[in-house]
């Protein structure tokens, strides 16, 4: 989401997502915007993305009145209407209302290297339980080489504030991620990868952390469609308990919420044949508590990808990944542990129409309490389930419009947290 460059290429099939939904999201989110890319990054050649051959990217023409010599404007705009049930205003109590989104945006290419993209996202409930808002997305990516040397920047940020499966009710929260990256060739085949992180998360009413880290490491290329490589990286986060957490109990006076961090990695990308890829990592992340009288938590974290081109007309894709870090909406644990998997289906149906569907399964478990007067709180485990269905076809050649439907449903073991909620809904966009 935070990468969302919004627009729509106009082709004969979208390429089936390799990422989750937005899980923490209640509101629908049938499948992920792509990623913002540079020009230069969308006409390289990437082996391991079985959906699109090399330099196969579909053309999309400006007009001249959008056209500023290297500068180059593709406005964009989504309109969606849902209705739902089972969303959540306060822990245990839901609303089935109707929900209005507008979100008019601007993606900028600067010459090859650089892309930038502003989406407002206009959001209206019928139901007076919640408060309309404007959610804005920015993203600001690009690179530049100097002799072997390859460097990267990107910088992004986010507001929302919408019902969330964390929190059961419409919170607000901010987001901002910086990167710097670098790489360079040490043989024909070796290559040497380094990285610098920032990533900050502020949310209304509950903690807001700031994460600082560093992830390098070497890859080696065994032939073009195999590498391999290792990495270690270590970090550090600085929570901060802002008003209305300073005010609440449920942190028994802890002094220190901060955490460092460190993790040891390994990844393969392989694409076995023309029709199916692998991304695959795995590793150890070890993190200390600051608190008094807490351990440390060593926890496995991997990532997979296995894109399968089953037909001409037919792309499958599963995703797994395991992740931990700071734990921002709720208060008696210090950190979270998520594990999800994620079955996608992509499929060319008659006349240009196109079926996603999409299962999903996710668990999240809140451990390592922030004292022994919260250890019974922080034992909050969540269980997500969630299904998405669309039918999309498009119009104008530059337009597309879609009916979806999505089911998710919530288990926890802390009260006032689980829900089911069923919504449908229509989307219209259209991008130059």
């Amino acid at each position: 989401m935070l990468l969302a460059a919004g627009g729509l290429m106009d082709q004969p099939m979208a390429a089936a997502p390799t990422e989750f939904p937005n899980l923490n999201s209640v509101i629908a989110n049938p499948f992920p915007a792509a990623p913002l890319q540079t020009e230069e990054q969308q006409n390289e050649p990437d082996e391991m993305n079985v959906f699109q051959g090399a330099g196969e990217a579909a053309p999309n023409p400006l007009p001249q009145i959008f056209r500023y010599g290297p500068l180059q404007l593709r406005p964009h705009a989504d309109y969606s209407l849902t209705y739902g049930d089972g969303i959540q205003y306060a822990p245990g109590t839901s609303q089935a209302m109707m929900i209005q989104q507008l979100s008019p945006g601007l993606l900028a290419n600067i010459g090859t290297h650089w892309a930038l993209n502003y989406t407002p996202t206009f959001q209206f409930y019928s139901s007076d339980k919640f408060h309309n808002s404007v959610n804005q997305s920015f993203a600001l990516i690009g690179g530049v080489d100097y002799d072997d040397w390859r460097f990267g920047v990107s910088q992004t940020a986010v507001y929302s504030s919408a019902p969330t499966v964390a929190t059961a009710a419409q919170t607000d929260q901010s987001g901002y991620g910086t990167s710097f990256t670098a790489s360079r060739p040490l043989t024909s085949n070796l290559t040497a990868n380094l990285g610098l992180n920032q990533s900050i998360a502020l949310v209304s009413g509950f903690e807001d952390t700031y994460d600082w880290s560093t992830l390098d490491g070497v890859d080696y290329q065994f032939w073009p469609r195999l590498t391999a490589g290792i990495g270690v990286g270590a970090g550090y986060t600085l929570v901060e308990n802002n008003t209305l957490v300073q005010n609440s109990s449920q942190l028994g006076g802890a002094e220190n919420l901060d955490q460092t961090h460190e993790e040891l990695t390994a990844h393969v990308n392989w694409r076995a044949t023309d029709k199916i890829s692998f991304q695959i990592s795995g590793g150890l992340d070890d993190r200390q508590f600051q608190t008094a009288g807490s351990s440390d938590s060593l926890s496995p974290i991997f990532g997979a990808t296995i894109q399968y081109q089953l037909f001409k007309d037919t792309q499958v894709s599963l995703v797994a990944a395991r992740s931990t870090g700071a734990s921002d909406y709720y208060l008696a644990a210090q950190e979270i542990e998520t594990t999800s998997v994620a079955l996608n289906l992509s499929q060319q149906l008659y006349r240009r129409f196109a079926m996603g569907l999409s299962v999903a399964y996710a668990t999240s478990d809140y451990g390592t309490a922030v004292n022994a007067a919260s250890a019974g709180a922080a034992n909050r485990s969540d269980d997500q389930v969630s299904f998405n269905a669309r039918l999309s076809h498009p119009f104008f050649k530059r337009g597309t419009w879609a009916v979806f439907y999505q089911y998710s449903s919530n288990s926890s073991s802390q009260g006032g947290f689980s829900f089911d909620s069923s919504q449908t809904g229509i989307d219209i966009s259209y991008s130059f």
